[in-house]
């Protein structure tokens, strides 16, 4: 995804002060300069689409909220992106109680296939739809460590479990994504 401060970043200083006294047309000039970027993170972690709509007006209002604590040090972009991730994780605490209690009832015994599937087999809206696809907990777990780069440790500490819920979590969505994926070439082919 492009980024945005690359663009005009003397005008982005002046958007960012006027925010800061809450001048509702810099608001809105925020808010459109930096909705696609977010959204396409948003959409990543939402179940779908109304899910990722509420999350980044979550976000944008925490970020509107809290602009006078940036501290103009740093990306901007970053920041933003940093009260998205965290907004979609306490979205999914509030809406999801039960989210790393997987009943194994309702999994197949995953195993580990030895076809490997190339990410750049697929377009950018089918990985996103096989991503969504995950339960919850998978996705969420998935996204911290595969997108954003977390370590399991940060990730337990971040979502409050504990690190082997969290490799368990991951590895039993990049099993999940690698049939998805699979199914996904198979019914190509036919």
């Amino acid at each position: 995804m492009k980024s945005v401060e690359n663009n005009d970043m003397p005008n982005l200083c002046d958007i960012i002060a006027r925010c800061k006294k809450m001048e509702k047309q810099a608001q809105k000039k925020l808010y459109d300069l930096y909705a696609p970027v977010l959204m396409g993170i948003a959409l990543r972690y939402g179940k779908n689409r109304q899910d990722a709509e509420d999350i980044l007006q979550d976000a944008f209002s925490k970020i509107l909220l809290n602009i006078d604590k940036y501290s103009e040090t740093g990306s901007f972009e970053g920041w933003m992106k940093r009260v998205l991730i965290n907004t979609a994780i306490t979205y999914y605490r509030k809406n999801s109680k039960h989210m790393f209690h997987t009943d194994f009832n309702d999994i197949a015994e995953i195993k580990p296939d030895n076809n490997t599937v190339s990410d750049s087999e697929f377009t950018r809206a089918e990985l996103l739809a096989a991503i969504n696809s995950l339960p919850d907990g998978f996705r969420l777990v998935f996204n911290l460590r595969v997108i954003e780069g977390y370590k399991h440790r940060e990730i337990a500490e971040i979502l409050g479990v504990e690190v082997g819920t969290s490799k368990s979590q991951f590895f039993r969505a990049r099993t999940l994504l690698q049939e998805k994926l699979t199914e996904l070439k198979k019914e190509r082919i036919y």
